[in-house]
């Protein structure tokens, strides 16, 4: 892992932290059985401690595109506050991926996140937009090259799995 300094750390962890609790309540998962699992609550509290705001209740998405995917992190609309972390953290997080550092998913899931190795190689080719969104923001992953667009996808997946977050091929 790349050391950076702790509140580089901090802030960028927001973007890779676990965020499910709105989607969850909307899914029906059962948030005492997920605490329950000891792994998953403390990849949870290590994203809260990084974003600063509290990930069981901020919604998190992993979608895959054919030209590479997005993230998308959203608090609720009456959360002003959190909305401006979260697009902050958006736009350290976007610029950080974009340098081929992704010390914060590793970080997060305390092990090496697939596609980060060939997303790192080919970071010349990969873009990365932020945009705002009700409530939080979402970073565009874009590329035309297929082998980063593969890795790209393997990194989602990665994500969507481990946070336990819904998903979708745009």
């Amino acid at each position: 892992m790349n050391r950076r300094s702790p509140a580089l750390l901090l802030s960028a962890v927001l973007l890779i932290a676990p965020t499910l609790g709105a989607q969850e309540h909307a899914a029906g998962h059962d948030h005492a059985a997920m605490a329950r699992d000891t792994g998953y609550a403390a990849m949870q509290e290590r994203g809260r401690t990084a974003m600063g705001v509290d990930q069981y209740t901020s919604a998190h998405r992993f979608d895959d595109a054919t030209d590479g995917g997005r993230i998308v992190l959203r608090r609720g609309a009456a959360d002003t506050a959190g909305a401006t972390v979260i697009r902050r953290h958006l736009a350290t997080v976007a610029a950080e991926f974009a340098r081929g550092n992704f010390a914060v998913p590793g970080f997060v899931h305390a092990t090496a996140v697939p596609g980060t190795d060939v997303m790192t190689a080919r970071r010349a080719a990969i873009r990365y937009e932020v945009r705002e969104l009700p409530g939080g923001g979402e970073i565009l992953i874009r590329t035309a090259d297929p082998a980063a667009v593969a890795a790209i996808h393997r990194f989602l997946a990665f994500q969507r799995s481990e946070h336990r977050a819904p998903g979708a091929e745009l």
